[in-house]
């Protein structure tokens, strides 16, 4: 039985369709918004939703992350809560959602407990940057037998093809691929290297393959739609919520960018 996000990918294949991943920080600037920000960004189009569990000292993340966790630690924002949040989501959306989160957060909760947790709220994959593929057997073995949420690893451009064949063999889902060396938020200038990248992955992996970091306007989704699975948008939305969220017209005007960025990669 597949999964909503391998589903998705399935569906959106069938009719050669891209995959639009939009990513933002769960409790910035409160769980409540986050819950109308989900539900505004399905009805844009989105296909699939990352949602950042905030943590103290990331290592991925750009600055623009970084304050988010931030201000989501500072408005009370647990591990605990987002699953209540993804609780209530699921009554009103099916679309997938993802957890980026970093794995003392999880520890911290217990392993098996989030698994379980995770599972019956609804949450379908996760991304645990802070983890390496080849250290990943207790946290896949928790997840396979709490039956999900998938594991989704990442790839970036210094990967070697060692890494790149245990992060083929692990992940479920999609593949995520990093399309530049550096940190959330960085700019994206040249894709050469990126496609070359990703359709050499394809070939083997025969899994889809989502880009993520550098990307934020819609001619920049549609440059990257062409070869890839999916496009993740993260940093550029993110700072749109800190300085607009308060707007009366931000939802609608966030349902327009989704729609603009979904068209963009059709």
């Amino acid at each position: 039985m597949k999964n909503r996000i391998q589903q998705t990918f399935k569906d959106l294949q069938a009719k050669e369709g891209k995959a639009l991943i939009p990513y933002i920080m769960a409790g910035d600037p409160s769980l409540e918004v986050t819950e109308s920000l989900v539900l505004t960004l399905a009805e844009g189009g989105a296909d699939l939703i990352e949602l950042g569990v905030p943590f103290s000292d990331p290592i991925a993340d750009g600055p623009v992350i970084q304050q988010a966790a931030e201000r989501a630690l500072r408005s009370g924002t647990t591990l605990k809560k987002i699953i209540s949040t993804v609780r209530s989501l699921r009554a009103k959306t099916s679309v997938p959602l993802i957890f980026m989160a970093y794995y003392n957060t999880i520890l911290a909760m217990g392993l098996e407990n989030f698994c379980k947790e995770a599972v019956s709220a609804g949450v379908d994959g996760l991304i645990v940057p802070d983890v390496p593929p080849e250290e990943s057997d207790e946290l896949c073995h928790a997840t396979k037998a709490a039956g999900g949420p998938v594991v989704i690893f990442l790839l970036a451009p210094t990967s070697t093809p060692q890494r790149r064949k245990e992060v083929i063999k692990r992940t479920n889902g999609f593949i995520y691929y990093v399309s530049l060396t550096g940190i959330t938020g960085a700019q994206l200038t040249d894709l050469t290297q990126v496609k070359k990248n990703v359709l050499t992955i394809q070939k083997i992996a025969q899994k889809p393959i989502a880009v993520g970091f550098g990307i934020s306007t819609p001619e920049q989704a549609h440059n990257v739609a062409q070869f890839a699975d999916g496009v993740i948008i993260g940093s550029a939305l993110v700072r749109n919520i800190a300085e607009h969220h308060q707007d009366p017209d931000f939802l609608p005007m966030l349902k327009t960018k989704t729609q603009n960025l979904k068209a963009a990669i059709s």
